[in-house]
Parts: structure tokens; sequence; C-alpha cells
């Protein structure tokens, strides 16, 4: 059974665009690359032409990992729900209870998250444990540096 992609419709369509992309512009742009090397001559020494055979490899295989992300996705709609739990695309503020010190997240599919700035996948042992709690419960994540422990201050959509 393959891989279930979780997709915002924003990252759904960018990934369309990227896939339209490499297939038409990028594609060129790397066949004229081995065009080019080509001309240089002897291809057994020939640097360019490896080089440019190795970009269409990455090119090829990036290819294929959004086509497979795009058969196989899901896309998140907005819920008609009450807006009190917290599920992907959920804005959330939290206070380390430690520090003591608030932090904002987003919860995103797989795909879309960015830890470094603030988009937290689902999947993550943090994400699993937001998601379907509301305002005011207390989380404990499992971390490398040890149990880390939340209180959820906000939710948004």
């Amino acid at each position: 059974m393959a891989k279930e992609y979780k997709l915002s419709p924003e990252r759904h369509e960018a990934l369309k665009e990227e896939l339209n992309y490499l297939k038409t512009v990028r594609e060129k742009e790397v066949a004229e690359l081995i065009k080019e090397a080509r001309s240089f001559g002897d291809l057994s020494e020939n640097s360019e032409y490896d080089e440019a055979k190795n970009e269409q490899g990455k090119l090829y295989s990036r290819i294929a990992e959004v086509e497979e992300i795009l058969a196989n996705c899901v896309l998140l709609e907005a819920d008609e729900d009450d807006g009190k739990a917290i599920r992907i695309g959920s804005k959330v503020k939290v206070m380390d209870l430690e520090c003591k010190e608030e932090e904002c997240y987003q919860v995103v599919g797989s795909q879309e998250a960015d830890p470094m700035n603030g988009r937290i996948s689902e999947d993550s042992p943090f994400g699993k444990a937001l998601v379907g709690r509301t305002v005011g419960d207390n989380i404990a994540v499992e971390a490398p540096a040890g149990t880390l422990h939340y209180a959820i201050v906000e939710i948004q959509r």
C-alpha cells in the first residue's frame, strides 16, 4: 500500500506548479546542457557531460517523487468543526512549562514540515502530542533531551 501524503490545498497547488516547471522548462534546460557537453568531444573524459547526466538523474528523481506525492495525496480541506481541537492546519500557541515561554507553531502534513519556521509535522512526536488536544490541555513530548512539558494556550484555524 502506498504512503498517503496529507497536503493543504496551497501545497498541492505548489507541487503541481513545480511538476509542470520540472517537466517543461527544467527538462529542456538539462537536455540543452547535455547537448552542449556532448559537443566538447570525448565523453569518457568529459566532466561537463558527467555533471549534466547527474543533473538529469536528479531531475527525473524529483519528478518521480512529486508525481508519487500527487498520486497518493489527501487534500486537507477546512472542516466544519467546532474549532476547539487541534488538527492539521491549526496554529497553536503553547507555553513551555519549564521556561515559561510561549511558542507558536502550525501543525502541517509531513510534506510541508519546516520546524525551523514553526511548521510542525503531524507525524512528529510533538505534532502527535498536539493533534486532538484543546486549549488548557497539558502535553508531554519525549525528546532526546528528555520529556518536555507544554500547556496549550490558544488554537487558531
